[in-house]
């Protein structure tokens, strides 16, 4: 982070030139289908006056700056980005070639992500998250993000972005039933098939993203809603009286180890994990009578050591590039003006599979209903598991 100027007539000076040059070059939103390129070596690393608590403003710079603050910084330390999470790591590939940006990911959930941008305050060690879409009102009102709107801005619908860019969704993906063939000969395909079977189905701890929304989907498979959640914690109250609520995370290696034989995860987890475990037979299915298009947001830490980074991976997870390494990854990109190349039609997600989906729009809706979900699990479910 850049230090307070101490001497008022250099802060005068420095502000004045910045908005100098933004003026001259432009604002960052002018809806450029790829990054634009880095300014030549001799320029300087833009240093925009900070705010009074210290963090930038990204918006005021444009993306030349923006990249070129980047190649500065030289790293980008994000949290609940792990590579086989929606092929994040094709992502971290592209700002590490193109940009010779180094990365570290530690992984962890939504929750966690927030606390710890919160906990850490203005010593902020990470840069950016990955956080469910419930979450996004919480980010914004703990004062934990700060705002940067891509190139793309105009291109993202108004649900899938927070005021200034505080939080962007770049992707949505919709509940999928990961299932291990292996073990299961009968392949759920419904949340009344699970209700039927005789395995343990692991969805996540309840304080995630993930868990979250296959509770809320299993809730409307059995004639629930956002403001009416007992259809769901009946489902999951008798799952659990039986001993099928497996309580491992649904990490690509706890499929691996052969630990999970259903689990709920979303379609860019469901088919990415289905294609790269190999010690058994796995298949990825949308349900048929309950399942979320629901997404996930981009958010940069308030206090980001490195604030240009940040953006610039931003930047690349909204372009042409990014929407396509999503799409493949089993995601459903969200700009509006984005087309799969024909080369790829045929590897991306069978959109006829979420025709039914409940298409979730309403950030504060959603929120407030996994934060209840997750409190009546806590009181009414978890004294049941068997673990």
């Amino acid at each position: 982070m850049k230090k307070f100027r101490t001497s008022k007539l250099l802060a005068l000076v420095l502000t004045l030139a910045l908005v100098l040059a933004v003026a001259g070059c432009g604002g960052n939103n002018g809806g450029s289908s790829t990054p634009a390129p880095a300014p030549s070596a001799g320029g300087s690393t833009p240093e925009p006056a900070p705010a009074d608590d210290g963090a930038l403003d990204l918006n005021a710079l444009t993306l030349d700056q923006i990249i070129e603050g980047a190649k500065a910084e030289g790293k980008v330390e994000s949290v609940g980005m792990p590579d086989e999470w929606a092929d994040w790591g094709s992502l971290w590939n592209s700002v590490t070639t193109n940009y010779g940006l180094t990365h570290n990911d530690t992984d962890m959930s939504s929750s966690e992500e927030l606390q710890m941008f919160a906990t850490e305050g203005k010593n902020g060690t990470k840069d950016m998250g990955d956080v469910g879409y419930g979450f996004v009102g919480q980010a914004v009102s703990e004062d934990l993000v700060q705002g940067y709107k891509t190139s793309y801005w105009d291109a993202v619908p108004d649900w899938a972005k927070g005021e200034d860019g505080k939080w962007m969704v770049a992707y949505t993906g919709a509940t999928t039933f990961l299932v291990n063939t292996d073990q299961v000969a009968n392949v759920p395909t419904s949340w009344e098939d699970i209700r039927n079977g005789d395995y343990k189905v692991a969805l996540g701890p309840l304080s995630g993203g993930n868990a979250q929304g296959a509770f809320i989907a299993s809730n409307y498979a059995f004639g629930g809603d956002m403001e009416n959640l007992q259809p769901g914690i009946d489902f999951w109250t008798e799952m659990a009286s039986k001993g099928r609520i497996n309580t491992l995370d649904i990490t690509q290696a706890n499929f691996e180890s052969g630990e999970i034989a259903v689990g709920v995860v979303w379609s860019f987890q469901g088919i990415p994990y289905s294609k790269n475990i190999s010690q058994y037979k796995m298949t990825a299915v949308v349900p048929s009578d309950g399942a979320l298009q629901n997404g996930y947001a981009s958010v940069i830490n308030k206090f980001a050591p490195h604030p240009h980074a940040a953006a610039l991976t931003r930047e690349v997870m909204f372009s042409d590039e990014g929407q396509t390494y999503l799409a493949l990854a089993g995601a459903i990109p969200t700009r509006t003006d984005f087309k799969i190349a024909d080369e790829h039609a045929d590897k991306v997600l069978d959109m006829s599979t979420v025709e039914k989906a409940v298409v979730i729009t309403d950030a504060d809706a959603y929120s407030a209903a996994c934060e209840t979900a997750k409190t009546r699990w806590e009181e009414e479910i978890a004294p049941l598991l068997i673990q």
